[in-house]
């Protein structure tokens, strides 16, 4: 197909995403100097001008520009190539794409301004516990979460039944040793901010290392065996998993 090079040039102006497929070569100059060959390449502009060119395998481009790139289209006199030239004059990397023959060409008008939220984190996990306080043992009860001390914050924080207060520390990995200091630390300065002679330390945590779990009962200290959540409640109730079908 012959590219419309003006429609090209309105979806640059109009900082849509533009995806072209074709086959082109690629001389690039800036982060070093490189020469890709004739092959098939998907060219990705985005909207913030970031440049993306994907081979037909694999999941990293196989060069790139920053946003802020400026474009021009132009057609060869001699041979009738188009040429995308692409500057970004602040980094100082430069690239030119000879386009022998285009595939498709699409422009798109996107817009999403999410921000990617981690499913399984620590913070997930004191959440759970907070909502769940079986996990722990029968008879917990939580008072807060990410109780702030000079070391750090406290991930759950609350009673257990005989109203002796505990110290939660959440791990999403297997624990280590830099765990069991870290409730150590919780545990002494909690005592000290209160006054107490017992304050228990829990870690909870999907594993824990035999030298780690040593060194916890060594302290006083118990575990838990606690998985992170594997996805948000929020977007499942109601919800089987694959699972449970």
């Amino acid at each position: 197909m012959e590219l419309d090079v003006a429609a090209f040039k309105e979806a640059l102006d109009k900082s849509r995403v533009i995806m072209l497929s074709c086959c082109c070569e690629i001389h690039y100059s800036g982060r070093a100097e490189s020469f890709l060959g004739s092959g098939d390449r998907l060219i990705i502009i985005k909207a913030d001008k970031t440049l993306l060119i994907h081979q037909p395998e694999g999941s990293s481009p196989i060069n790139y520009m920053k946003e802020g790139t400026s474009y021009t289209l132009v057609k060869e006199k001699e041979g009738g190539k188009l040429v995308l030239r692409c500057s970004n004059i602040p980094l100082k990397e430069y690239m030119d794409i000879f386009i022998s023959r285009v595939y498709s060409f699409h422009q798109l008008q996107l817009e999403d301004s999410a921000k990617i939220q981690l499913i399984g984190s620590e913070r997930d996990m004191s959440d759970m516990i907070y909502n769940n306080p079986a996990l722990i043992e029968q008879g917990f009860k939580p008072l807060s979460r990410e109780e702030h001390t000079k070391y750090g914050f406290i991930d759950v924080f609350g009673y257990d039944k005989n109203s002796v207060l505990v110290v939660i520390e959440c791990k999403r990995y297997t624990a280590d040793l830099k765990a069991v200091d870290q409730l150590q630390r919780y545990v002494k300065k909690i005592k000290q901010l209160r006054g107490l002679d017992k304050v228990r330390g829990i870690l909870a945590a999907p594993e824990i290392s035999p030298n780690t779990l040593q060194m916890l009962t060594d302290n006083g200290f118990e575990y838990r065996k606690i998985s992170p959540p594997k996805y948000l409640e929020r977007f499942n109730k109601g919800q089987k998993m694959l699972g449970e079908y």
